[in-house]
């Protein structure tokens, strides 16, 4: 697209502050002996990650080298695209810069040697402030300041189309697909084009935000395009509801666990004292607390993050399961159930929005790729890919189960099948391997929130870890219900960060370069985003009630 090329050029054009140039010669100064030349060129050419402004006078932020909350994000939510440790050669080498708190001294030392070994790039002994650097017009209010942490990945640390590919899909194709069958019953069969357009449109939301992330050096994360658009306010609003979004899905990684345990031991019971019994999903859901409770423990989560790139293989497994259960083993598929319900279809679409909701780390894909223009097609490729499958499973799920179906199709497969044994363990321990990675971020963010330094020590990170885990567990065991969470999630949460903010910020910060067809298409999608959120949220929220009543 013209707009995609227009802007291609400004992603690799800004220059530093003076206190972020100070900061940068301070992290190279141990490894830089050749002198102030080289010096002034690591720190230099260090601004692809520059501020979106120059002038700091023009801004009311605090200081450069303390950039707005969250600090953390980029580092801890490119855990979640899966990028694993340097030994494994198909991801980038990238485990060693996730944790800045933990990492930052070692990531500058090894950004600025790379800075000195480039020679392929042009470098300026002096910074030039009056250089435009942007076409656009920024909110001056959302001027962003990033430390030397924030900087981009080395050349060879970057992604290549391929694993961009399967990071975009590792984080896609997730809790959604085990309820899709369960969805369609609630819709009837024309729940399927009503998916389908919602993968289209989803995908079209990460084009866009493709493009917010274009139109300023700077701009690398979902907190950026919210700071970007409307100011610090922005950067707070969307960070709180994509850790509260994260937040929830571990909640859904705890009800899973417990769920599909629980199915295949129901006999299991525990009474104690004073008149309290637990059931199986209540026992197992405290137990696969207690197993995921230690890998929040860890410092170092790149083995995680690289066990969590197989949830793309453990998706076509659980699919496989499911055909091969009712293709072979003879459950059969029956051609039945409802052409369309309206009353039921709000939760349908909650449920949607909640399996195409993966665009909190899609920026953090963008700014690690090699070539950034191949975006869009590695979104639609991703997309693709999930849509076809979330088909495949709600169509199998449903003619096979019918009106029967629950909200995990996983508790519908007879446990005397082995594929049905492999499919169960398989919803039981991909959970198990992206707890840690997704309530870290949740972590990380609060912890910069503690004043003192003598407050974050190993010994309180460590409680305030169990305390949040935790909470997940007793939200969990309050509302157990797997559906009408992920309805929840998707009506509310979804809409807002999938639909309605990417295109609000891509109307604030594009404003005047939009044809009438653009500006009229986000709108169309943020009056869709607002009706069905409300819609829905309102269908989940009275769902739940009745199921906690009866």
């Amino acid at each position: 697209m013209k707009l995609d090329e227009e802007f291609l050029h400004d992603r690799d054009h800004s220059f530093l502050t003076d206190d972020e140039e100070n900061q940068a010669a301070l992290a190279c100064s141990d490894d830089e002996h050749d002198g102030d030349d080289d010096g002034r060129r690591g720190g230099e050419n260090s601004d692809s990650s520059s501020p979106l402004s120059r002038d700091r006078s023009d801004n009311n932020l605090s200081d450069v080298s303390n950039p707005p909350w969250p600090q953390s994000y980029r580092q801890s939510m490119d855990l979640l695209t899966g990028m694993t440790p340097p030994s494994v050669s198909f991801m980038p080498q990238s485990s060693s810069r996730r944790l800045a708190s933990s990492f930052q001294k070692k990531q500058q030392s090894s950004f600025c040697d790379s800075l000195s070994s480039s020679s392929s790039k042009p470098l300026l002994s002096q910074p030039v402030p009056d250089k435009e650097e942007t076409i656009l017009p920024v909110n001056p209010q959302s001027q962003l300041k990033l430390s030397v942490t924030d900087l981009p990945l080395p050349e060879s640390n970057l992604c290549s189309f391929s694993q961009s590919v399967l990071n975009g899909t590792n984080v896609l194709c997730g809790l959604g697909l085990i309820t899709m069958p369960y969805a369609i019953k609630e819709s009837g069969w024309l729940g399927l084009p009503i998916l389908l357009f919602f993968g289209v449109i989803t995908c079209y939301t990460g084009v866009l935000m493709k493009r917010c992330l274009e139109s300023s050096p700077g701009i690398q994360t979902y907190p950026d395009i919210g700071q970007a658009a409307f100011g610090i306010t922005g950067r707070f609003i969307i960070s709180i509801l994509l850790y509260v979004e994260l937040y929830a899905a571990c909640v859904e990684y705890i009800i899973m666990m417990s769920d599909n345990l629980s199915g295949l031991f129901p006999n299991v019971s525990l009474s104690i004292a004073s008149g309290i019994s637990l059931d199986s999903p209540q026992i197992f859901a405290i137990l696969t607390t207690l197993l995921v409770l230690p890998t929040v423990w860890l410092k170092d989560l790149s083995l995680l993050s690289y066990l969590s790139v197989g949830g793309v293989l453990a998706s076509i497994l659980l699919g496989i399961c499911l055909f091969w259960v009712g293709a072979v083993d003879g459950i059969g598929f029956h051609a039945t159930g409802r052409v369309f319900d309206l009353s039921n279809l709000p939760v349908t679409i909650g449920i949607f929005g909640f399996g195409y909701s993966g665009h909190s780390v899609f920026p953090n894909i963008y700014s690690s790729m090699k070539d950034p223009s191949r975006f869009p097609l590695v979104l639609v490729i991703c997309f693709s890919f999930c849509t076809v499958l979330y088909i495949a499973v709600a169509v199998c799920g449903y003619t096979m189960f019918g009106e029967a179906v629950e909200s995990q199709f996983t508790l519908n497969m007879p446990k005397h099948f082995f594929p049905s044994k492999v499919a169960v363990w398989t919803a039981v321990i991909t959970p198990m391997t992206k707890y840690a990675l997704t309530i870290t971020p949740i972590v990380m963010s609060l912890e910069e929130l503690i004043p003192t330094a003598k407050m974050r020590s190993r010994g309180v990170s460590i409680l305030f870890r169990t305390m949040l885990v935790t909470s997940t567990l007793v939200v969990a065991l309050s509302v157990p219900f797997f559906a009408i969470v992920a309805a929840l999630i998707g009506s509310f949460l979804a809409m807002l960060v999938a639909l309605i903010f990417p295109c609000l910020c891509y109307l604030s910060i594009l404003k005047g370069k939009l044809s009438n067809t653009q500006i009229g298409l986000c709108i169309f999608i943020i009056v869709f985003g607002v009706v069905s959120g409300c819609c829905g949220t309102y269908s989940a929220i009275s769902r739940l009630a009745n199921q906690m009543t009866d």
